[in-house]
């Protein structure tokens, strides 16, 4: 029966061990100075990720809204591994970048001087399925508790995609430690699943959708089963934002206007996702826009790291004031 180890380094993809031992470095750099002050306070650099949840900073762009409130914000393609942009802001070569909550907390769980300054988007089941467990039509699985022994194909090992994958196999009453979890490109995911490389894989987005296609049976809802789970966040330095609240709060602000705007108007989202993202046009016409949410379910939150540490996913549980700004929209959960 396929089992894995435990230590919560080996666990971690060498990228992240890397931004785990850089980071503090790059913070401590002689290059430019990781808090702005001043008449260059206005002057704002953030990170987007490469894939999508960004389209409301280019809302507050296109709208005006950080115009409105002084910024000059200058949008940034961040790391394709977005849990390498910290080093970029601790750095000061970016005020504010995206990240996911696992992408965050594997630097908060580092002791890395970084705050979440607002969510983007949470996972919630008032949309369709766009992400979620796939196997070949027939398989004997047919719920998580069928994983135990399994074989499951990721896009990448130890973030928030195995946190869903061992967390909802947990909650169906079986033992995540014996799933054997193996990276695979996501372009790979599908043929893995019909071929039975694997017994089953975690596929997102436009590949989902081309899984279901192509003949391949979803298990359970996918990150719609996790409701509050937040999958897009900015933060910021902590030296940053105690010495540039204001300007913070301002740039937060403008970001809520724009969350505002995008829920409200999907072809403004659809229409940036076409020129910024590199996902076929008729799949962006036909697909659901996310439901964009600012705030951070904190009793979801305090789940998840005490899950991902659990799990070995995380090599420490951060406690809350390492984790959220003072003026994070931050909510308690049921």
């Amino acid at each position: 029966m396929p089992t894995r180890t435990r230590n919560p380094l080996g666990r971690l993809s060498l990228a992240l061990v890397t931004l785990a031992v850089t980071a503090p470095v790059a913070a401590c750099g002689s290059g430019a100075s990781s808090a702005a002050s001043g008449d260059d306070a206005s002057k704002i650099t953030v990170l987007r990720s490469n894939g999508a949840l960004f389209e409301p900073l280019y809302i507050a762009q296109q709208q005006g809204y950080f115009e409105d409130a002084g910024l000059d914000v200058t949008i940034k393609a961040g790391a394709q591994d977005t849990s390498q942009n910290a080093p970029s802001v601790l750095n000061g070569e970016a005020q504010f970048a995206m990240t996911d909550c696992s992408g965050f907390l594997k630097g908060a769980a580092k002791d890395m001087p970084i705050r979440i300054v607002t969510g983007l988007v949470n996972a919630t089941d008032e949309t369709d399925p766009t992400d979620g467990l796939l196997v070949r039509k027939g398989s004997s699985i047919t719920s998580f508790a069928d994983l135990e022994g399994r074989t499951v194909g990721l896009s990448a090992l130890g973030g928030t995609i195995q946190f869903a994958v061992e967390y909802l196999t947990e909650k169906a009453g079986a033992d995540p430690d014996k799933i054997e979890f193996v990276a695979l490109p996501t372009t790979s995911l599908t043929d893995a699943a019909q071929s039975g490389k694997t017994d089953a894989v975690y596929s997102f987005g436009a590949f989902y959708a081309a899984g279901k296609q192509a003949g391949l049976t979803s298990i359970g809802q996918g990150m719609n089963d996790l409701p509050g789970l937040t999958q897009g966040v900015l933060f910021s330095s902590q030296e940053y934002l105690a010495k540039n609240a204001d300007t913070a709060k301002k740039f937060s602000d403008a970001v809520a206007r724009a969350i505002t705007y995008a829920n409200e108007h999907p072809d403004a989202v659809k229409a940036i996702d076409k020129k910024y993202t590199q996902l076929p046009a008729d799949y962006i016409e036909n697909s659901q826009n996310s439901i964009y949410d600012r705030t951070i379910d904190r009793t979801m939150m305090r789940t998840v790291i005490t899950k991902m540490h659990q799990y070995g996913l995380l090599s420490s549980a951060p406690e809350d004031d390492a984790v959220y700004w003072d003026q994070a929209p931050t909510v308690t959960g049921d």
